[in-house]
């Protein structure tokens, strides 16, 4: 399995795995040994906790490496008047006439609850590549929907959309 990233991702990426190996992770076993002082072990609530954020942290540090070894870096922006990864796409949804925006992104970065959507999500990939005007079908579950692009406004990959910490 390979993971595409653009080079600012992986950045980031290396950024927090250099922190939690250097700063966090000391600070947790510190927290641990502190911890275990406190006599049993089996009733230690503060033990518990300690040794369950020091495996949290260890789990995350595995998940970085692995997304970092396995990265595939890919381009980070489309044409001109195309969709390309980063940009802020306004669509209208015909079925209701609403008009929603979303933000194209990596899937490391993907929050769809703030319209950031993935440029692997059946509506991120409908949507790169495309012009101002198109009409677009997206199938989804059993059924399907239409939306016109009415805005793409271009935007560079500056670091603010945070990576996803799963």
């Amino acid at each position: 399995m390979h993971n595409e990233l653009t080079q600012k991702d992986l950045q980031m990426m290396r950024q927090e795995l250099d922190y939690r190996r250097v700063q966090l992770r000391p600070q947790l076993l510190e927290a641990v040994k502190e911890a275990r002082a406190f006599g049993d072990l089996s009733e230690n609530f503060e033990y518990k906790a300690a040794k369950q954020e020091k495996n949290r942290n260890e789990s995350r540090i595995r998940f970085l490496e692995n997304m970092i070894r396995t990265a595939v870096v890919i381009a980070d922006g489309g044409t001109a008047d195309t969709v390309g990864l980063y940009d802020r796409v306004t669509v209208l949804l015909e079925e209701d006439g609403e008009t929603e925006t979303y933000q194209i992104v990596t899937t490391m970065r993907q929050d769809a609850l703030h319209g950031l959507i993935s440029r692997e999500s059946p509506v991120g990939r409908a949507l790169l590549g495309r012009r101002a005007g198109e009409r677009i079908h997206i199938e989804a579950g059993g059924g399907g929907y239409d939306m016109v692009i009415q805005r793409i406004e271009k935007t560079a990959d500056d670091g603010s959309i945070p990576l996803n910490s799963f």
